[in-house]
């Protein structure tokens, strides 16, 4: 196992409530860091045993006074924001369809939650990161479904989630003179809380079963991979989509 060590070291983690950004939240608190998480569900109890360590702030990332509120203060809190970690996001099954026929307010509820609040995010973070000298590192969470069109499509999602990889290469070529670095993680099929459809073993193992590397992704996986593309051994490493997949994009 790869151990990180981001002592003295502070990261927002937005949409830390739960699956991949509590593992991300959580793995970066037993790495020495830091962490200000943001969700707008209550802290989960994995990260609540952290004490000073963690500042949680339950509330709308959709509200950019609220980001700015929150990172601010935290940040002058923390003598300055290292990294960021954008990982919140809904996939609305039902409701979120086909562009030709969905209601646009839920296109733009999507787009507003997938999308927006990391803009809020990185608005809020990337002034720290400038002030500090030390530069910084954000990664920003897509999806290996932007790649295609779906038969049975969830176009907002799918969309939004293109938007934040155009927008993780933008700030990576605004923001590499300044030695901070912007990449974007794509997972692949992963057990969390946003896939309660698979409710049964059967199911689980047909999904599995899909995936090249014969299993379904983990909240860990991810963190893992969202760990190293933060820490300093990518320093070499911006701009970039990194699909965590089990091999998935092969099949497509």
């Amino acid at each position: 196992m790869i151990e990180f060590d981001f002592s003295g070291r502070h990261a927002v983690v937005a949409g830390a409530g739960g699956g991949m950004g509590e593992a991300i939240a959580l793995a970066l608190l037993q790495s020495g860091a830091a962490v200000t998480a943001v969700d707008v569900k209550e802290c989960p109890a994995s990260l609540d045993v952290f004490g000073d360590k963690l500042t949680y702030a339950q509330g709308d990332l959709t509200d950019e006074a609220f980001v700015q509120k929150v990172v601010g203060e935290a940040g002058n809190a923390r003598g300055g924001v290292d990294y960021l970690a954008n990982v919140a996001g809904v996939l609305w099954f039902g409701r979120d369809k086909s562009v030709l026929e969905m209601d646009l307010d839920v296109w733009d509820q999507v787009f507003n939650i997938n999308l927006k609040s990391f803009a809020h995010t990185a608005r809020a973070v990337v002034p720290f990161m400038r002030s500090s000298g030390r530069g910084g590192a954000m990664v920003h969470f897509s999806t290996i479904q932007w790649y295609r069109g779906d038969p049975a499509p969830q176009d907002a999602y799918q969309a939004s989630k293109a938007g934040v990889c155009a927008l993780s290469k933008s700030l990576a070529m605004q923001l590499a003179a300044e030695r901070i670095r912007s990449n974007a993680i794509c997972p692949g099929m992963a057990l969390t809380p946003l896939q309660a459809r698979w409710d049964t073993e059967e199911k689980r193992q047909a999904v599995a079963n899909y995936a090249p590397l014969g299993r379904i992704g983990t909240p860990q996986d991810m963190a893992n991979a969202a760990l190293f593309l933060l820490s300093d051994a990518a320093s070499y490493i911006t701009g970039i989509e990194l699909a965590v997949d089990g091999g998935l994009l092969m099949r497509m």
